[in-house]
């Protein structure tokens, strides 16, 4: 079965263009948004350090919803980042701002319901993303230090509420295959998705917050994240032995995990140069040491505190 992703080149977030090429390639993925659709538009909001290349950018996700309005649904900006709540990273990474003009709300990915995982034990993930009607899934391309890359499929673990997440990483640490198995459980009970993942100006060498930007040009859409992510591991030349959620979603035959059933009906992977992208030479931990999961729940608390007055 062929899989579509549809690539095109874009080098500057405020090109003219940007809203126009958006609606474009999220129009070619058949996505299904319609009239009176509860649509949840989940960007990258990782956490308040180095933001303007850590999470997704304001002028992309803007993009997005006014897509989905474009289409008269009613739209929700959210997510729930490993440090404070949706709403204080949406307003410190400009995001809110650039919002202020459009009819949308900007929430936390709150409200926990029990998700039961294929290999045993639950999960919180946010009622606001299980009940809406379709999710506009906006990702950033970026290394990752623990799972070596993360991109569309990675961010719906920001479905997930809370500290949740963090829990997530100490039960789930010393197992990298069942924690990418958890991701894909996350993604497997949400509503239908269309995913856009911006790489205009990619973050390699070090990530999700911390790595150098890369200005690769590129904005990818697809209605199978899966293999939206594929075609991005094709073009930085990895392998799923490097990326564990490509490994995971390959032992489990999921479709979009074989390169060779990806076909682009826009731009080829060949118009992209990814020449020295550097990945993580080697994974970190994904369970953290108690003295950093313990001074990043106070971080995160604090933030928290300082937002809300």
């Amino acid at each position: 079965m062929a899989h579509p992703v549809h690539l095109l080149r874009l080098t500057r977030y405020d090109d003219p263009a940007l809203d126009a090429r958006v609606a474009d390639l999220l129009g070619a993925t058949a996505c299904p948004v319609t009239r009176g659709d509860r649509v949840l538009v989940k960007p990258n909001l990782v956490a308040p350090r180095n933001t303007a290349l850590s999470c997704s950018h304001p002028a992309v996700v803007r993009a997005v919803c006014r897509f989905a309005l474009s289409r008269e649904a009613r739209v929700t900006v959210a997510d729930s980042p490993a440090f404070g709540t949706g709403r204080i990273m949406a307003r410190l990474t400009g995001l809110t701002a650039s919002l202020s003009d459009l009819p949308v709300a900007v929430a936390n990915l709150d409200e926990p319901k029990p998700l039961r995982l294929a290999h045993g034990g639950t999960i919180g993930v946010s009622r606001l993303a299980l009940e809406a009607d379709c999710i506009l899934n906006v990702a950033r391309l970026k290394c990752h230090d623990q799972m070596g890359m993360t991109l569309a499929v990675k961010n719906f673990f920001g479905c997930v509420c809370g500290f949740r997440k963090s829990l997530a990483h100490q039960r789930l640490g010393k197992d990298r295959a069942r924690f990418a198995a958890m991701i894909l459980d996350v993604l497997a009970a949400l509503p239908p998705t269309t995913s856009l993942l911006d790489g205009i100006v990619a973050m390699h060498k070090a990530g999700p917050a911390f790595g150098e930007p890369f200005p690769l040009g590129l904005v990818g859409a697809a209605d199978n994240p899966v293999a939206l992510d594929t075609a991005i591991y094709t073009l930085l030349g990895l392998t799923p032995e490097a990326v564990p959620l490509w490994r995971e979603s390959e032992r489990l035959g999921l479709g979009g995990t074989r390169p060779e059933d990806i076909t682009y009906p826009r731009e080829r992977l060949e118009a992209f140069d990814a020449t020295g992208f550097v990945t993580p030479p080697q994974l970190s931990p994904l369970a953290f040491e108690p003295r950093r999961f313990v001074t990043g729940r106070l971080k995160s608390l604090l933030l928290s505190l300082r937002g809300s007055r």
